[in-house]
């Protein structure tokens, strides 16, 4: 999704997504003109005894509309920091925490293979979102009537944590609940098995999301039934890409340096695009007296300069995207789709070039272990 950077806590960038802008005054308007309905929600619960009417005077309802929802979307970057926290305990980075108008999505590098960890991971978040329901409820009781707008933020963020909270644990994979159903199933089964049954569980409630979006006309809950079936699709299909490359290493899959078709950085590139019709390749390293320096690819090419003296070391790549023979396959596949790129070099650890794999080979290589090792196929690819 289309985003962009606003800072960093505890290392990890934070974004907003394009949608958040969007979100954020509809969300403000909708609480804006249920003004009314919630201070009665929050006087029946709390027993508050909250007067409406100084919260519905001229713009107070659109302002205390802005910062509940402001409030609401920290309220879910807390849930999400939960989640990464849980996973830095244990090694795992986490690439960003990314809000968007479904609320927060945290981005990690890897998920465990461990159930216990994949369930303190899951859990966190929501037990997070508690904590902060709870310190709102705590500010809600200690504030004086005197301060109506602040009771109402504060009561509203404190019941709307504990839903947050109760929504995220309904088994709704790749939702919380449904990543703790995964956990617990993984105890006795396969990752693979445990991922498909928590997939089904999970497509089966986003269907029945879709169809009460659809009879209340709700475009949000549409909205996020289309996501959890996606995504649990999405992720089915990784887990099992992971079990078909499982013990497989990327010297196992790459194509070793003496058989690779190099060229050099003086190589003109009218030169390298007669090669790359002739030999059918769209990428090549640049060796430099047998020195790795770069890699060029056909989308390289369109840096070329309209003159006849451009070459090779003109438009190839030096920051080099790289992987270690000894590497399990599955975290060549992980790089190649988080840079979005076709091919990784296969440096040895003195820095010279052991090989390249290629998206291609991946693939190849998955539909060999899916017939070996019988394999239940799957119907989407590793372009997807």
């Amino acid at each position: 999704m289309a985003s962009i950077r606003i800072g960093s806590a505890f290392g990890i960038p934070i974004k907003l997504g394009v949608s958040f802008l969007l979100v954020v005054p509809l969300l403000a308007y909708l609480i804006g003109v249920q003004m009314e309905l919630t201070v009665e929600l929050l006087n029946d619960t709390f027993g508050a005894g909250i007067d409406p009417a100084p919260l519905t005077d001229g713009v107070t309802p659109w302002l205390l509309g802005l910062a509940a929802a402001l409030g609401l979307f920290v309220s879910v970057f807390f849930h999400e920091l939960g989640h990464s926290m849980a996973a830095r305990r244990y090694g795992l980075e986490t690439q960003s925490i990314t809000l968007w108008f479904l609320g927060g999505l945290a981005q990690f590098a890897e998920m465990p293979e461990d159930w216990h960890k994949e369930f303190v991971i899951a859990i966190a978040g929501p037990i997070v979102s508690v904590a902060v329901g709870v310190v709102c409820y705590v500010g809600f009781v200690l504030l004086p009537a005197e301060l109506p707008a602040a009771l109402f933020v504060l009561g509203y963020l404190a019941i709307l944590n504990v839903v947050l909270a109760i929504f995220n644990m309904l088994p709704g994979f790749p939702m919380d609940g449904g990543r703790v159903l995964r956990a617990l199933l993984s105890r006795n089964r396969s990752r693979l098995e445990a991922t498909q049954i928590a997939a089904g569980v999970g497509k089966g409630f986003a269907l029945l999301l879709g169809f009460a979006g659809i009879i209340t006309f709700s475009i949000f809950w549409i909205a996020i039934a289309f996501f959890i079936y996606i995504a649990a699709s999405s992720e089915t299909q990784q887990i099992f890409i992971e079990t078909a490359f499982e013990g497989l290493t990327v010297a196992d899959l790459m194509t070793p340096a003496p058989k690779l078709d190099t060229v050099s950085p003086d190589l003109s590139l009218d030169r390298l695009l007669e090669r790359m019709m002739r030999e059918r390749h769209t990428g090549y390293p640049v060796l430099d007296d047998g020195e790795l320096v770069g890699i060029v690819t056909l989308e390289d090419l369109q840096e070329r300069a309209d003159d006849d003296d451009t070459v090779v070391a003109d438009v190839m790549s030096t920051d080099l995207v790289t992987a270690a023979p000894a590497d399990e396959a599955t975290t060549a596949l992980r790089t190649i789709q988080r840079e979005d790129i076709g091919r990784v070099l296969v440096v040895d650890a003195d820095g010279s070039l052991a090989g390249l794999i290629s998206r291609t080979d991946l693939m190849k290589a998955l539909e060999i272990a899916q017939r070996s090792r019988s394999i239940p196929a799957e119907p989407r690819s590793l372009e997807q």
